[in-house]
């Protein structure tokens, strides 16, 4: 890894900027702070004023921010770095929420870890009840196949069992599930999705993609009590690990309503900029008034829509234009033919919202390209800054058509780390130079929007900022970084998951930095990131979490 040294454009004792006519209710001192600015540049600070609507009055040495708030109550940080408020470009709040309510596989390391586990879960739940879970991933097993329903049935037969993969893309059913979806033999694979089957056509327990709506359709219903429930673990653990802001990709009616209603009683404790998933019956109800910029102080925003053009790579559900390198009969699933997809997009423009679309598959991305390609200048939407989710595997003819379309990267760092074990595998060494690939663009000038895709991998921003510049995972692995010309600086990371993610959900002017007029958005941490050997950042912890200059989490950081 090349370590590159950040300019500091500003001393500690030069003010960073001051409002006009302000008055500020709180300073905080002695802070060892850095933030950006608009321009990009980064900057110290040691002390920042902010009103009681938590707008910033002033940012930068003590004694000038100290003049411009007469009267503040000041709190003193005792010298521990402060930070902007990260923000995930792509998270899943509920699916979070579930992860932390329900079963949570993924830190099993086997099948016979994770039969234990569903069997000790079992044990806790009413009879009669499904067991839903989440978090599998047979690659981490070794287990060189799917696993099947008749290896569930064995330690739960007696009720169904519902267990999403580590990516959302398949899911693994016993009988009992399903029996209760009415899959059989006969039933044919869904357009998008697969039912995997035995050498005689039986269904093996594992559907992937669209074939898993044959389960869901009949999974009973979250109740509102357990979507609160799931909604407020969400919440805690984002301000946990520092994410003041999250784009949540995809959500309904329901969650709309959840929504609105904790900000309304100041229950939401992070922003959420939330996308309509997808252009049905949802998008017709919840797009009748258009988009939703801001609601209640900017907490809320629902100005955005998720579409699918393909599946993952783990499941191998990502559309290629070639074949897979580990499974040559398969190409992978697009989900829509060019024509739907293409309706899709223009109807959720025509309305004036932002279109993101997941594409993982080098075929995904090219097909989602040449739609916004036609699409854009025919809607006029080219300022709405519409998105390819993950563009995780891109052919290199295809990289350069991000910056000239106006099409948004939004990236997932950990996603290179957790995916090295198997992502080579499954496109060849050619394909995977278009993979996962920040530095490319980057050096074309794409502003990369940075998250997690939470619950598949770890909301922690963290990881996700060590990822990016080390390439390796926790154990330093591979000890010179997985294809480490692709890393990025420091800086170049911290900007992904502020300034650039902010940018992406059209949030610039309010968050993603500590300015003057912005909110006062930002964490305290147990470190010094900026001087931190950047092998150990995924160790950091968040002492304190504020939104809009309110303490949402506060913990001992000794």
């Amino acid at each position: 890894m090349r370590l590159r040294q950040i300019p500091l454009q500003c001393s500690l004792l030069a003010a960073v900027g001051f409002a006009s006519l302000a008055h500020a209710d709180t300073v905080i001192d002695r802070a060892n702070g850095y933030t950006l600015n608009t321009k990009g540049d980064m900057v110290q600070f040691e002390s920042m004023a902010f009103d009681d609507k938590g707008r910033i009055i002033a940012v930068g040495a003590a004694g000038e921010v100290a003049a411009r708030a007469p009267g503040a109550k000041h709190v003193d940080l005792h010298g521990q770095t402060v930070l902007p408020g990260l923000i995930d470009a792509h998270g899943h709040v509920f699916g979070l929420g579930g992860m932390l309510t329900q079963l949570d596989l993924s830190a099993t390391t086997s099948l016979a870890d994770a039969l234990k586990a569903i069997g000790q879960y079992a044990a806790t739940r009413s009879a009669g009840d499904w067991l839903h879970g989440r978090g599998w991933n047979q690659e981490n097993w070794k287990l060189g196949r799917f696993p099947t329903a008749a290896e569930l049935d064995a330690v739960v037969g007696d009720r169904p069992v519902w267990l999403q993969r580590v990516d959302g893309h398949a899911g693994w059913a016993n009988s009992r599930a399903l029996a209760a979806a009415g899959i059989t033999k006969a039933t044919p694979d869904p357009v998008g999705g697969r039912i995997m089957r035995d050498a005689d056509g039986n269904p093996t327990g594992v559907l992937v993609d669209a074939a898993q709506e044959l389960v869901n359709r009949v999974v009973p219903r979250l109740g509102e009590q357990e979507a609160r429930r799931q909604l407020d673990a969400a919440l805690r653990q984002m301000a946990q690990v520092g994410l003041t802001s999250v784009h949540d990709a995809g959500i309904g009616v329901n969650e709309d309503r959840l929504y609105r209603d904790y900000a309304d009683h100041g229950k939401l404790t992070a922003r959420i900029y939330a996308m309509i998933g997808g252009t049905g019956a949802d998008f017709d109800q919840l797009a009748k008034n258009g988009p939703l910029k801001s609601y209640a102080g900017d907490m809320y925003a629902l100005a955005a829509v998720k579409l699918y053009a393909d599946g993952a790579l783990g499941s191998r559900g990502a559309a290629l234009i070639q074949p897979y390198s580990d499974e040559p009969a398969s190409h992978g699933l697009l989900f829509h033919k060019s024509a739907e997809i293409d309706a899709m997009m223009k109807k959720a423009m025509q309305k004036g919202y932002q279109v993101n679309v997941h594409a993982i598959g080098d075929a995904g991305n090219r097909q989602i390209l040449d739609t916004f390609a036609k699409e854009i200048p025919a809607t006029k939407t080219g300022a709405l800054r519409h998105r390819i989710e993950h563009a995780q595997v891109v052919a290199l003819s295809d990289l350069p058509r991000f910056k000239s379309i106006g099409i948004i990267p939004s990236m997932q760092p950990t996603h290179a780390t957790s995916d090295k074990n198997m992502a080579e595998q499954r496109v060849g060494h050619e394909r995977i130079k278009g993979a996962y690939a920040w530095r490319t663009f980057l050096q074309q000038g794409s502003r990369i929007a940075c998250g997690s895709d939470f619950p598949v991998e770890s909301p922690n921003p963290f990881y996700g900022i060590h990822a990016a510049v080390t390439r390796q995972d926790h154990q330093g692995q591979p000890i010179a970084g997985w294809y480490p010309e692709q890393e990025m600086s420091l800086k170049e990371a911290f900007r992904c998951f502020t300034l650039d993610a902010a940018y992406a959900g059209h949030q610039e002017n309010n968050v993603g930095s500590l300015e003057p007029g912005k909110y006062a958005d930002f964490i305290v941490i147990d470190r010094d990131l900026f001087k931190m050997s950047p092998y150990d950042i995924y160790q950091t912890r968040v002492l304190q979490t504020w939104v809009a200059g309110r303490p949402v989490l506060q913990q001992d950081g000794r």
